[in-house]
């Protein structure tokens, strides 16, 4: 995955800008309507000279920063690996291949951060992945529909929700209307508030045909809301068929150090903070 670029979507599930104490950083920014998301951001960009070229996806492993002042919070989100077509420089069409569970941690308190990709990639574990699954068409009726998310930490040997249980279609925007807009995006959003110019860092990374985008995290639990991630937690964030398994069944899966890999219809992250 060194090779695709990474963004990620911001504000788009009601009310984790607020939960997350960042709903000021976007006072400036005005959606196309009130529940649109903000922007979107880079996290990692391939061979980039800044610190967003430090490879930061680590699925075992959640690797603190350095500074310890820090705040860092798991964000449960589901990524899209995406095809990009371009003409002219423009992105033509944006094509969502596969799905699977994302953790798109992030700092909560550095004060010098002008821009929110400079909370993203703290460390060369501040990002993950699951297994991806295969998208048949990212429409209503299409595979989508009947998986949720789903989010724990492991502490004390106790199991805590963390992110709420929330079906994907719960997404703000999600379907057509959330490849249209990232596609307007990626070709319209200039350098403005906490947001970067995103056709310059499309040029900057040669005009990837493959990304992955992390599209919004899910609204955390009362416990997570002012819970910042300690060594030795364990954060497991999963996007399941809800179909096929029950909320019960996902806690009592990722109780298990050892998740078996032969799970069907389920992405799975398990990380340890260290």
């Amino acid at each position: 995955m060194k090779e695709y670029l990474g963004f990620g979507v911001a504000g788009n599930f009601a009310n984790h800008l607020e939960q997350a104490g960042e709903s000021s950083d976007f006072a400036d920014i005005i959606g196309e309507e009130k529940d649109a998301p903000k922007g979107i951001f880079p996290f990692y960009i391939p061979s980039s000279a800044t610190p967003l070229g430090r490879y930061c996806i680590n699925n075992h492993a959640i690797v603190l920063p350095k500074d310890s002042t820090f705040n860092v919070q798991a964000e449960p989100e589901v990524g899209l690996e995406c095809e990009l077509k371009y003409e002219d420089g423009k992105v033509t069409q944006v094509i969502p291949r596969y799905f699977m569970a994302f953790n798109d941690a992030s700092v909560r308190n550095d004060k010098n951060a002008t821009k929110l990709s400079q909370k993203k990639n703290f460390s060369e574990g501040s990002k993950a992945m699951g297994k991806k699954i295969p998208i048949d068409s990212f429409a209503p009726g299409g595979i989508c529909d009947d998986y949720s998310i789903a989010s724990f930490l492991i502490c004390d040997n106790e199991v805590h929700m963390y992110g709420e249980n929330s079906e994907l279609t719960g997404y703000s925007y999600f379907y057509q209307k959330l490849i249209d807009w990232i596609k307007s995006k990626l070709n319209t959003q200039k350098e403005f508030s906490v947001l970067e110019d995103l056709g310059a860092v499309l040029k900057e990374a040669n005009y990837p045909t493959k990304i992955i985008i992390a599209i919004g995290a899910t609204r955390y639990t009362h416990f997570a809301e002012k819970r910042f991630l300690k060594k030795g937690d364990v954060i497991a964030i999963v996007v399941y068929n809800h179909k096929t398994y029950t909320l019960q069944n996902i806690k009592e899966i990722i109780s298990n150090a050892c998740i078996p890999s032969d799970l069907k219809d389920i992405s799975i992250i398990r990380q340890e903070v260290v």
